[in-house]
């Protein structure tokens, strides 16, 4: 299963393209830069999205749903933002065998038309805060397009909400960006940093833009998500507007936030190696693949006895497992696929293991094999998935402050971006300077840290003084 699969060493893109399509997560679509899901990279999305959801929820947010098709003149509305998304738009002219009298354009982002509905629903302060989220697809029409990381269509959240203040509005914007961190600390086993973009990486029509910036395997930054402080942009271009307490009419403030399927292709750059894929057991499809080893129906009704044991219990514990019974497959070509797949957890049941009442557990992530009783198997089984998702975090973290250097000076930036990694220092310049650098080095500043090392410092190209700590770091 895992011939033909490109080394990372030898070729990290090509490596990534053929665990994508070997571990039968997406395949390529008909419409050129588009992608066919397949279920198993469906069933990890949905994973990722099902804990998204209850996050969200927990936070008080509500689902709602949005036409695909926006009238091109919302979207022409708020300036900055049709600047932006330009390139990208894809318009529809024709329909029912017709020109259309006015055209369509396909969802790149919804926040024009989630505002022109806003403008009906929101009429005082009391229909405040308004916080809806949406799960859709988007359409932008991409040049360069990868698996996961940048396809012409893609599956999202966008999360959009109406708030009284401007104070209100940008806490939402910074309690979803650490929702985020969240998700992929907790759940991805992904590391991130975050912290504020600058005003060349914003999105276009926000005050703010917030991110999540992961490091995969290839030493590349990974922009994971983000959460945009909007401010009363959108308001004013769709002139919705609220009774305040005072009884005035004012602007509302706003936010938005999304994450897509990009996330699985974080998760397979994060983890995997040269046999595939490696998943967190949080979100994995299938936390363990169980795997029986017989040759005559003596030695199978042994393992079936057994294996009657250990379903029941595992149902129990709510753990979410494969038993593979393919009697036309080998016990090997089952391995190397499972492995291929990424499962946590591959147990093996024998006729030697039945007659010890015991299995044989193989660690998808640093390969551990161990021959535990039936007893200890079951008893531990939690514990094993729960120390698997933590050391799964703790190699990544290690990975990332190995590959994070403080920098003083342009020529150390450039070293950084050669070998890999973020280079962590203090900025001082302003978006010319940064133009110069990113066509310099072909690198970018992610974010402006939250979470800073140190309170102060010289800027590293300037000279000045600093309190603003950024990352920088080539980007995918």
């Amino acid at each position: 299963m895992s011939k033909g699969v490109t080394s990372q060493s030898k070729d990290y893109a090509k490596w990534y393209t053929d665990v994508v399509q070997k571990a039968e997560l997406a395949d390529y679509a008909p419409v050129k830069g588009c992608m066919i899901i397949r279920p198993y990279g469906y069933a990890l999305w949905e994973n990722i999205k099902s804990n998204l959801d209850k996050m969200f929820k927990d936070t008080g947010h509500v689902n709602a749903y949005f036409p695909l098709l926006i009238p091109e003149e919302f979207i022409k509305r708020e300036a900055e933002h049709v600047e932006g998304f330009a390139p990208e738009v894809a318009v529809v002219t024709h329909a029912g065998g017709k020109k259309l009298e006015k055209p369509y354009v396909l969802r790149p982002t919804s926040e024009t038309i989630i505002w022109s509905a806003y403008k009906k629903w929101i009429n005082s302060y009391r229909d405040l805060p308004l916080l809806i989220n949406q799960w859709a697809n988007v359409i932008r029409w991409e040049m360069r397009t990868r698996l996961f990381l940048r396809t012409t269509e893609f599956l999202w959240q966008e999360g959009h909400t109406a708030h009284e203040t401007a104070e209100e509005a940008k806490a939402e914007a910074i309690k979803m960006i650490n929702v985020y961190k969240k998700l992929a600390e907790e759940y991805l086993a992904m590391p991130v940093y975050v912290g504020t973009k600058t005003e060349n990486e914003k999105f276009p029509g926000a005050v703010e833009t917030y991110s999540i910036e992961a490091l995969v395997g290839d030493k590349k930054a990974l922009q994971s998500g983000t959460s945009h402080y909007l401010g009363q942009n959108f308001a004013k271009a769709f002139d919705v507007k609220f009774q305040n307490k005072s009884n005035e009419q004012e602007y509302v403030y706003a936010s938005s936030w999304g994450v897509s399927t990009r996330l699985v292709g974080g998760i397979i750059m994060t983890h995997g190696d040269d046999k595939g894929l490696i998943l967190p057991p949080k979100i994995a499809p299938h936390q363990i693949v169980i795997i029986p080893i017989y040759r005559d129906d003596s030695d199978k009704n042994k393992v079936m006895n057994l294996w009657k044991k250990i379903e029941t219990t595992l149902k129990e514990k709510n753990i979410r497992f494969k038993f593979d019974n393919r009697e036309e497959l080998t016990p090997g070509f089952k391995f190397n696929e499972w492995e291929m797949k990424g499962v946590p957890v591959r147990v093996e049941i024998g006729p030697r293991d039945a007659d010890r009442n015991g299995v044989v557990t193989v660690r998808r992530d640093n390969r551990e094999k161990k021959f535990p009783s039936l007893e200890e198997f079951l008893e531990n089984i939690t514990n094993l998935l729960d120390t698997i998702q933590k050391d799964m975090f703790s190699k990544q973290l290690k990975f990332r402050e190995e590959n994070t250097f403080d920098i003083t000076n342009y020529d150390e930036l450039k070293e950084v971006v050669e070998k890999g990694g973020y280079a962590r220092t203090f900025w001082a310049g302003d978006s010319e300077l940064e133009d110069k650098i990113k066509d310099e080095t072909k690198a970018t500043i992610r974010c402006e840290l939250f979470e800073k090392t140190k309170e102060s410092g010289k800027c590293f190209y300037t000279g000045k003084d600093s309190e603003v700590q950024v990352i920088i770091s080539k980007a995918y």
